[in-house]
């Protein structure tokens, strides 16, 4: 059985980070963070009493059962990540292809991590039956599986894979012992939410799900790393929980106090945080589409984007084309495509997929402007595509794929 191995081409082995949201931070989250600078006391290793209420909170008016005894917060999903696979054990399943800072984590820890293919429709869950192969094949070679990661609104698909699918896949790693890890970062950044039915894992099997949101998916600038995890409320659950705090404490992943506070304040979802949350989504939405209908016409391919500021393109159709410009794989496809438009296009390689495969991530978040300014115009206008900033970005990107047929 061949495991992921992680590329080591590029100016960057592990990365990149997720993509941005490209706006002014909300005026009032910088005044809770403001009014917290003189803060001294530190937070305790996962999360104070005030910052895991409020995440029990937000994820119970999303319908999922969670006590703050069982929530974990910590300076960012990367070692919450690392303290939660630390803690589960044994070697690790995740979709092909995936967020580019799953595997790092196993690779640090030194546990095997093994790609399962995804259906057709969407990314961010492996195909049911192909999980059962892997499993069983890890397995008939030594290997111990213990732990799937999911992303259901997913990075860098920016698919949503629907309930009946999700429902299969939870129900195939629970027959085979997996407790699953569900990141979801980019659950509140639906672009469509009355039409994408978005079901967290957790909902269908609370005892077999933790449940892992970084807060700059949707409510905190990515220099304030902050990220919350529920266990479930059973007595394998408090037991994770309580050797995650562990592990935090060992590493020092403490949220800063003025960030847990401004993060407190977020998560409480007041009316100007919500009013944020909807019209980046929205906006997002409509610069996705517009990206996503000129790779289509240049004649790549791309799922739909559905969530998230980003969209997965293929841009095999164009191999004849890139081939002329000396683009034979993604990593040389990441350094054409960066620097064709100005900005990073990290390819394939970075989420799992093989270097062969001629397949990029592409953020919405540069195409809203150059300058704070032009990006919250952005943000407010009515009809955001006619900007004339954004109908330019929009022309050079449509420009770079049209080249290429």
């Amino acid at each position: 059985m061949q495991r992921t191995v992680e590329e080591g081409r590029g100016p960057v082995r592990y990365g990149p980070p997720a993509p941005g949201p490209g706006l002014p931070v909300l005026p009032e989250l910088s005044a809770v963070l403001a009014a917290a600078a003189g803060r001294a006391h530190a937070e305790p290793p996962g999360g104070g009493p005030a910052l895991r209420g409020a995440a029990a909170a937000y994820w119970w008016r999303r319908g999922l059962h969670v006590e703050a005894r069982c929530v974990a917060a910590a300076s960012g999903a990367q070692p919450l990540l690392f303290a939660l696979m630390a803690a589960v054990g044994g070697d690790v399943l995740l979709p092909r292809p995936c967020p580019a800072w799953w595997v790092p984590q196993a690779t640090m820890l030194g546990r095997a991590a093994y790609h399962v293919p995804t259906p057709a429709e969407c990314g961010g869950v492996p195909d049911p039956f192909a999980l059962l192969e892997t499993v069983r094949r890890v397995r008939d070679e030594g290997g111990d599986p213990r732990l799937l990661l999911l992303s259901v609104p997913d990075d860098p698909t920016a698919t949503v894979a629907p309930p009946e699918l999700v429902h299969e896949v939870c129900e195939a790693a629970v027959s085979e012992g997996l407790h699953i890890i569900s990141d979801e970062t980019w659950g509140d950044t639906l672009h469509r939410p009355q039409e994408t039915v978005f079901v967290s894992p957790a909902e269908m099997f609370p005892g077999q799900v933790t449940v892992l949101a970084d807060l700059a998916g949707a409510y905190t600038p990515a220099s304030w790393p902050a990220a919350v995890a529920r266990c479930p409320l059973t007595g394998h659950g408090a037991a994770l929980h309580a050797r995650t705090l562990d592990l935090l404490t060992a590493i020092g992943a403490v949220v800063a106090g003025p960030v847990a506070e401004a993060a407190t304040y977020a998560l409480g979802e007041p009316e100007p945080v919500a009013v944020r949350l909807r019209t980046a989504a929205a906006l997002h939405a409509r610069v996705a589409a517009a990206a996503h209908r000129a790779v289509l016409i240049s004649g790549a391919l791309a799922r739909p984007p559905q969530a998230g500021r980003h969209l997965y393109a293929d841009l095999g159709p164009l191999r004849a084309g890139l081939a002329a410009r000396e683009v034979t794989d993604s990593m040389e496809l990441e350094e054409y495509l960066s620097a064709r438009l100005n900005t990073p296009a990290p390819g394939g390689h970075r989420f799992g997929d093989e270097m062969a495969t001629l397949r990029v991530r592409i953020a919405t978040a540069p195409l809203l402007g150059a300058t704070p300014e032009q990006r919250l115009e952005s943000l407010t206008s009515a009809q955001p595509l006619e900007l004339p900033h954004v109908a330019r970005a929009l022309s050079t990107f449509t420009q770079a794929f049209d080249e290429l047929r």
